[in-house]
């Protein structure tokens, strides 16, 4: 995404009722990857470098680091995927193929999952429960929405996330998109 596709992007968010604070520094991005242990992806690194935006659904990375309270709302949202799936293992016996045999036991179910869930690419939250990949580490990667194991497509791209959540249209500077850009480990194969 070019400066000319942001500056249009915050212009349709803005017509949309979006407010934004000034945009996060070197230095608080650095410090919010570092405190959170996180990478954001180009993307939305540059869409938050340039305006942080505001509201009930929105992230306050800033004030993550110097309010704890906040700080420990950014951990739920990071811990939302997990929790998620750990819930539906637990009561919906929900189990991949690809996790291997399922344990009897419930704690080894748990175990397992949490530790295979660190080896996945790790979810950075845009907005409500909706989260981008860190992996690849390059733009366009899709945004998903997570609502424990039932995870769909919400946007091909941050740019087409943004569109479809709340709803306008991107002009013909934005690739029009009908699929990802590319797949994420993981986590595509739960979209289907």
């Amino acid at each position: 995404m070019g400066h000319d596709q942001l500056n249009y992007l915050i212009r349709l968010l803005s017509s949309k009722g979006v407010q934004f604070a000034e945009g996060l520094t070197d230095y608080e991005v650095f410090a919010i990857e570092r405190k959170f242990s996180i990478v954001f992806p180009p993307d939305l690194k540059m869409f938050l470098m340039h305006v942080l935006p505001v509201g009930s659904s929105f992230i306050d990375w800033r004030a993550g680091l110097v309010d704890v309270s906040v700080e420990k709302s950014i951990i739920t949202k990071l811990n939302w995927p997990l929790h998620g799936m750990l819930f539906d293992v637990r009561e919906n016996g929900f189990w991949l193929d690809e996790w291997g045999a399922k344990p009897e036991d419930l704690g080894l179910q748990e175990l397992n999952v949490k530790s295979l869930y660190a080896s996945y690419p790790k979810l950075v939250p845009v907005y409500a429960h909706r989260y981008i990949s860190s992996q690849p580490n390059m733009p366009g990667n899709p945004v998903i929405s997570i609502n424990q194991t039932d995870i769909i497509y919400y946007g091909f791209d941050l740019a087409d996330y943004f569109a479809r959540e709340f709803r306008f249209l991107l002009d013909s500077s934005f690739d029009k998109l009908d699929q990802p850009i590319r797949e994420i480990r993981f986590w595509s194969s739960m979209t289907g």
